[in-house]
């Protein structure tokens, strides 16, 4: 594995460092994307404690949508984050208040809990605006974020986990380095072929597979004569 780094120059270490950027802004796009999707800032949540058990357990990880035109009813099962707080709750709603005007308040309350929500609203508080939804409960999957909640109580292994994975990517050829199949037009080239493939496979690259006229090589870095072997390619 070190002798994989030790081999590599600078030129393919900042290839393989902005591989691992593209990788985190591509990832960045698909979660930006599905909030536009499913119009909420947060798509995806994970359970933090058992004030919804028996439906949910802590560490389940939950899939929200908030749709435009989808009223809010007793007994489902919303997201919702009060002004001040960074971390969203997840409870059932309980009652819908509406006022003079129309406008629709929710009273939520946990399943496992004794008590409804008005001891976790503010001060005087008895109901939450539809402004306060992030989203309501579509699906989910049972302890799949436990490894969310175990980076989050553990720091050090949160860096230990994105540690193991940056390393591996940086050393990870082969997500930089394609494979190029090569033919080679005369019979005279399957020496040369498999003399580069060897002087490839010993320092440069690595010889994949080598059938009749077909040479299949991963190019590490270049080497004198491998633009005539790119002529040839097929």
């Amino acid at each position: 594995m070190f002798g994989e780094l030790r081999r590599m120059n600078m030129r393919q270490i900042a290839l393989q460092i902005l591989n691992i950027l593209t990788i985190g802004a591509t990832a960045l796009m698909v979660w930006k994307g599905l909030g536009l999707v499913t119009n909420t800032e947060s798509p995806i949540v994970v359970v933090l404690s058992g004030s919804m058990e028996p439906a949910f357990h802590r560490g389940d990880l939950l899939f929200l949508t908030l749709p435009r035109n989808d009223n809010v009813a007793i007994n489902d099962i919303c997201v919702f984050k009060l002004p001040g707080r960074d971390i969203p709750i997840v409870h059932r709603v309980l009652k819908i208040h509406q006022d003079e005007t129309g406008k629709e308040y929710l009273l939520t309350k946990g399943d496992n809990n004794a008590r409804d929500d008005r001891v976790l609203y503010d001060r005087g508080q008895m109901w939450i605006n539809k402004e306060h939804l992030v989203g309501k409960v579509k699906g989910f999957l049972p302890y799949v974020g436990m490894v969310t909640i175990m980076m989050n109580d553990y720091a050090w292994m949160k860096y230990a986990v994105l540690g193991v994975l940056g390393f591996f990517v940086l050393i990870h050829r082969d997500l930089m380095f394609p494979s190029i199949s090569v033919r080679c037009l005369l019979p005279s080239f399957l020496t040369w072929c498999s003399k580069l493939a060897a002087d490839f496979k010993s320092s440069r690259g690595e010889c994949i597979n080598t059938v009749g006229s077909e040479c299949t090589i991963r190019v590490l870095e270049g080497i004198e004569g491998v633009e005539s072997l790119l002529i040839n390619l097929t």
